[in-house]
Parts: structure tokens; C-alpha cells; sequence
């Protein structure tokens, strides 16, 4: 028997039971609606006004734009007319296909349409001029609420349309689904699954119909039974191919739908078919059986096919499981987490890195099936400043058993035990795996070093796996500062820097900021091996403050001896940094240096520091060292003593205090 409109089989991942509220009012969607009854207006969204900023970013619309309401277009509008079917989808004047073909496919699913278009809604009684629609945005839903005025020319919508023109259901999901992204311009150009996972939260696979196995029709017969997503196309070679016509009447580099598969007995033989729908609601396969398509066809004409899993099942498997998800939300940013892939040995450690523990075997197996998911985060959003989706992967490496950031040697010397098959500009990246029992690492990375976006990384496991973001701890030891020898045991090289301290500090025998910032600057700029400006008398008070202590606001001898002794530490952990000894040290080398000088920060304060102290080149000179160091020592021993006195009144760990201090 086909599948065509049966309800979902399993019950996708567990979602928020209420989607988060994103209108900048703060008001839920029905507080919204009521104050418009009230007042008895209504509704206009201030957040995506009806003007060309909506519409347009790079370009100005080519025709006068008139936004109206439905009641301003036709006499009695509707929402839904006799059920949202795939036929309500026609595409308008926006190269949009892919959002189509996936608006398409999930009218088969009435669960999940439910999800994206609440039933609390309607041009009948409670009509406000409002509408919401609900959309999965990296690992939780959004509630995004919409006034009903849609861009209009010569009173027909330009955009997405239903075939009936009384029903607007589909128009105001696209107008919202512009919204989430910024502007109707945003939604040119994409891919299908990408707005499958924003309408169920599900995971991604993709099958080339050429490389597909022997089982590809059982496959596709399986996901749509468990209302799975799906999607098809046709490559292009180049731009030139793009939607253009095939003798057949397919259109190259368009999003088409599955919308259903069969078999029928043809003159004593079983017939597989497939039947896909082009969004434009015209233009159709013109080979054998018309509108459905035998499936030796579909494979010999389509190159791609998208599935869109409410859960992660394997559908080449009969068996539905319960899968355990965890989600990491990090950033890649240029300086600090920035590193690129395995390519770039000397930035890829610095890459943000999860610890995956893998604990429990697969039922009656010796290894263990995870999925991971890594995704980029808005760059659809973010076209309109000039993001371009990047190329993203990720690698596995066998975890040495030390629950810190791992360095450059070890992926020097480790090969990873299983990765992304590709990096490829897509917004996700999935793959499944199998590995035996154990801990692993998972590095997600840009392919190029220095290129900036936020991500979350999904990870589904058939048992409960353990994971831990290896960058989430800071960890500070300080030691307590030496005491400075008495006068009668000092050696030569010690009476000779008294003398020193005695020439700074004058008849007070104390070192004021005035004083330090003379003799640091006078000392340091002499220095040929690294490259030092000028210490600023704020960078010296801060130096003071840490280092007095008797809280005369100076330094007494002691208290100057500690401190040029940890300048001369400092300075060599500085050399021992500078790698290409060109007198600065790269951003990318603090993560190290400061963990040797006491300091292990999460990548959040790191990408502080380094935005902070860093240059445009993502170099650090010694003064920019010093004051770094100098910051991070003075909030540590702040938090330390405020922590020791009054620990009911602490309620910062140590990563959220120094973060505080590091925006001050």
C-alpha cells in the first residue's frame, strides 16, 4: 500500500512544551491580540514593518509594493480552506523554491504542521490583524508573531500564494518565515532540509540517488511512513543550468517534494513509482506514467534527495529507537576559537572541543551508534551584512584520558578515529558513526582559520552518552608570592637591585604609580627581543593594586621584589611564546601561555581577552601581555579573598566574576 497522508509513526525528539516569546514587547501572541480587541485596532508589528526593509536589503523592489491586509483583497478570506494541502503552495516572484518544497512536504505531516501553525487562529471571531507561527531554532522553538499585511501588486500577492485566492495561510508562514530571517530577500536561494529542520527540529540525511543503496526505495518508503520530510533535486554545473529545463520537464537546480511512493502490477509486473511536486505548481515530468514517475526514473533524472528525520532511526533499520540527545552552543571566533580544520595544525587545537563519554553498548552489539549534527548558526540572517554560509566539519579523536583543552602535539601525533565525511558550506553538517566503547573528542571547525559564527552542535546516542564542553572551566592556581630576603643575607645581585628600588622610590621608600610607570617604561623599551610601546599609569595603578599589600596604594621594597621577579617570569614566558621570534605572540599561543603561567580560562573569557588585547594582526606585544595578566591576577585574587569571607553572599563562580571584571 502507499504512503501519502498517514499520520507520523514515532514521536520525534522531546521540544519546549511552550515556544519562547520573541516579539521585542514582550507579550505573548494572544496578550497581543486581546490589547488590539480591546483598543479595537488592528495589529501592525513594529519589528517587521510594512515597508521595503522588510522586503529588500541589497535592491529596491522592481514594481510599486502596496502591503494589504487579505480583507483589502478579497471579499471573504480564509486561513485555511478545506485543510492545508500541498496544493495551497505557489510560488511567486521570490527564489524561494526550496522553502516551498519543504512547506510542501510538511502538509503531509498534520502533527508537525500543527507544531508550525497553531489552530488558535483564524479571520473569524478574535480576528486582529495578528497571526503566529512557531519555528525550531537551534534546539529550542520561537513563537514569532506577525501583523497579516503582505506585499501586494495590482491586488495579487507577489510572493508565495495558495491557489485559492480566498486562502492565506501559507502566505503569512512565508511572511514569517521572512521574518525570522531578517527579510523576504533573505529566503533566496537554499536548500529544503534546512527549512524541514526549522519546521520539526529533526535531523538531517542526504542520499545522492547515484551512490544510494540497493535499498533506496524501501528507504524512502520508510521515511515517509514515519513522517519524515522529504526533498529532490537536480545539480546544476553551473549558474548558467540554474532552473533551467530538462527534455523531460524538470527543472535543474529546483526544490522539488516527495510527496508519495507505490507499486502497481503493470502487465504482470511490479512497478515502483515516485510522485514529486515542482512548488511552481506547473511545468511537469512529461516521460512514462505523467504525474507519478517510475522510480528507475526518478534515480536516472534526480542526483540529490534530503530527508528530514523526526528522529534520528536509521532508516535503512526496522527497529525504532528512544535516542538520547545533548546540545553544545559555541562560537568560532577569529583569534582565539577560530582554528580551521586538521589542515591548519597550528590554530586547528584551538578549536572549540566537546568530551563525549560512550559508555553503554548498542543492544546485542559491541559498539556504540551516535549521530552528530553540527550547525552554523543565522547566516541566513546575517546575508544582509555580507555572511556567506560557511564550509564546516568536525573531527573524533580518542580522549587521552585528561579532562583539559588538548594541544598542538597531540594532534600532532593523533589521528582522529572518525569525522564529517566532507566539509561543505551547508548550514548542517550530520553523519552517523559506531565506535566502541570509550571517551572521545569532538572538534567542530570552520575549514579556514579565522572565520567567525556561532554553532550548535547536536549529539543523539541510541544509550546515554556523557558530554562536557572541555573549554566550560576556568581554573586558576596561584601561587602565594615568596618573601623578599632580610638586608644581612642578600647576595651581590640583590643589594644591587635595593639600590635600584632606593633610586626609584625616593626618600619615602615606596613606589608610587607615577614612579613604576617611569622605571617599567625606561627598563622595557630597552628590551630588543620583544616588542613593548608603552604601559599606561592605569596599567601601573592596576599593578600596584595587585601587588600591595599593605594597601598604602605603593610598593614597598617587598612588595617590589615579588613583582620584578614575576616580571622576569613573565617576561620569559613570553619569549618562550613567540614562536616566529618576532618579538609579539600570537593570539592563538595565549591560550597556552596563560595556562602555564597558572591561568586555564573557558573559551568565552579567552575570546574576551583576546578582543581586548589583541591587535587587527592577532598579535600581542608585552605591554598587552603584562596587562592581561596583571587584569586576570587581580580578579582572581579579588574573587579568592571575597570567597574566603563572605561565601553566603558569593553566588559567581570564578569564570562568571572574572567575566564580570574583564567588562568593566
Amino acid at each position: 500500500m502507499p504512503y501519502l497522508h498517514r499520520a507520523p509513526g514515532p514521536q520525534p525528539h522531546p521540544v519546549p512544551r511552550d515556544a519562547r516569546l520573541t516579539h521585542s514587547s514582550g507579550q505573548s501572541f494572544e496578550q497581543l491580540r486581546q490589547e488590539c480587541l480591546r483598543k479595537g485596532t488592528l495589529f501592525e508589528d513594529a519589528d517587521f514593518p510594512a515597508n521595503n526593509s522588510s522586503l529588500f536589503y541589497s535592491e529596491r523592489p522592481q514594481v510599486p509594493f502596496v502591503w494589504k491586509r487579505p480583507g483589502e483583497i478579497v471579499k471573504n478570506p480564509e486561513f485555511i480552506l478545506g485543510g492545508a494541502t500541498r496544493t495551497d503552495i505557489c510560488q511567486g516572484e521570490l527564489g524561494d523554491c526550496w522553502l516551498l518544497a519543504a512547506i510542501a512536504s510538511l502538509t503531509l505531516n498534520q502533527r508537525a504542521l500543527a507544531r508550525v501553525m497553531p489552530p488558535d487562529q483564524s479571520f473569524g471571531p478574535g480576528y486582529a490583524g495578528i497571526f503566529h507561527f512557531q519555528f525550531w531554532q537551534h534546539s529550542e522553538w520561537l513563537d514569532v508573531v506577525i501583523d497579516d499585511r503582505l506585499p501586494t501588486f495590482r491586488d495579487r500577492l507577489v510572493f508565495l500564494h495558495s491557489a485559492d485566492h480566498n486562502e492565506f495561510w501559507s502566505a503569512l508562514l512565508e511572511k514569517a518565515y521572512a521574518k525570522l530571517n531578517g527579510s523576504y530577500e533573505a529566503l533566496k536561494g537554499g536548500s529544503a532540509i534546512e527549512a524541514m529542520e526549522d519546521f520539526t527540529g529533526g535531523v538531517a540525511e542526504t542520499f545522492l540517488t547515484k551512490e544510494a543503496p540497493e535499498n533506496f526505495y524501501e528507504i524512502l518508503e520508510k521515511a515517509l511512513h514515519r513522517g519524515s520530510l522529504l526533498s529532490c533535486s537536480i545539480d546544476t554545473r553551473n549558474a548558467t543550468e540554474s532552473e533551467a529545463r530538462t527534455p523531460f520537464g524538470l527543472i535543474k537546480g529546483h526544490a522539488y517534494t516527495v510527496t508519495g511512493i507505490d507499486q502497481v502490477n503493470f502487465r504482470g509486473q511490479k512497478i515502483e513509482l515516485i510522485r514529486v511536486r515542482n512548488p511552481w505548481g506547473q511545468v511537469e515530468w512529461n516521460g512514462s506514467w505523467s504525474d507519478r514517475m517510475a522510480f528507475k526514473d526518478f534515480k536516472a533524472h534526480f542526483d540529490k534527495v534530503e530527508i528530514c528525520n523526526l528522529t534520528p532511526d536509521a532508516l535503512e533499520e526496522d527497529a525504532v529507537h528512544k535516542w538520547e540527545v545533548t546540545v553544545h552552543q559555541g562560537s568560532w571566533v577569529r583569534g582565539s576559537t577560530a582554528g580551521g580544520c586538521r589542515n591548519f595544525l597550528d590554530t586547528f587545537w584551538t578549536n572549540p572541543q566537546i568530551k563525549l563519554s560512550l559508555t553503554e553498548r548498542d543492544e546485542g552489539q559491541e559498539e556504540c551508534t551516535f549521530l552528530v549534527a553540527l550547525m552554523q548558526k543565522d547566516r541566513r540572517k546575517l546575508k544582509r551584512f555580507g555572511a556567506d554560509v560557511l564550509t564546516i566539519g568536525y573531527a573524533i579523536y580518542q580522549c587521552p584520558g585528561r579532562d583539559q583543552h588538548l594541544d598542538k602535539d597531540f594532534f600532532r601525533y593523533h589521528a582522529s578515529q572518525a569525522r564529517s565525511k566532507t566539509f561543505i558550506n551547508l548550514r548542517e553538517v550530520s553523519d552517523r558513526f559506531r565506535l566502541p566503547p570509550g571517551e572521545y573528542v569532538v572538534i567542530p571547525s570552520t575549514f579556514e582559520p579565522h572565520q567567525e559564527a556561532d554553532f550548535c552542535l547536536r549529539i543523539f546516542s541510541e544509550k546515554k552518552a556523557i558530554t562536557r564542553d572541555l573549554d566550560g572551566n576556568v581554573d586558576i592556581d596561584l601561587p602565594e608570592p615568596p618573601k623578599p630576603t632580610p638586608p644581612a643575607q642578600e647576595t651581590e645581585e640583590e643589594q644591587q637591585f635595593r639600590a635600584l628600588f632606593e633610586h626609584v622610590a625616593g626618600e619615602d621608600m615606596e613606589v608610587t604609580a607615577e614612579e613604576l610607570e617611569y622605571i617599567l617604561n625606561a627598563v622595557l623599551q630597552k628590551k630588543k627581543n620583544i616588542k613593548f610601546k608603552k604601559l599606561s599609569l592605569i596599567s601601573c595603578k592596576n599593578i600596584i593594586s595587585l601587588m600591595d599589600t599593605s594597601g598604602s596604594g605603593k610598593l614597598d621594597f617587598g612588595d617590589f621584589k615579588v613583582f620584578w621577579d614575576r616580571l622576569k617570569q613573565w617576561i620569559n614566558l613570553f619569549l618562550q611564546f613567540d614562536a616566529d621570534r618576532s618579538g609579539t605572540m600570537s593570539s592563538y599561543e595565549l591560550r597556552t601561555a596563560l595556562r602555564a603561567a597558572g591561568f586555564q580560562l573557558s573559551s568565552h573569557l579567552l575570546q574576551l581577552v583576546v578582543l581586548r588585547y589583541a591587535d587587527e594582526e592577532l598579535q600581542l606585544g608585552f605591554d598587552d601581555f603584562l596587562n592581561c595578566l596583571v587584569r586576570l591576577e587581580n580578579a582572581s585574587r579579588v574573587f579568592q579573598a571575597l570567597s574566603t569571607k563572605n561565601k553566603e553572599f558569593i553566588h559567581l563562580n570564578i569564570n562568571e566574576f572574572i567575566n564580570l571584571t574583564m567588562n568593566i
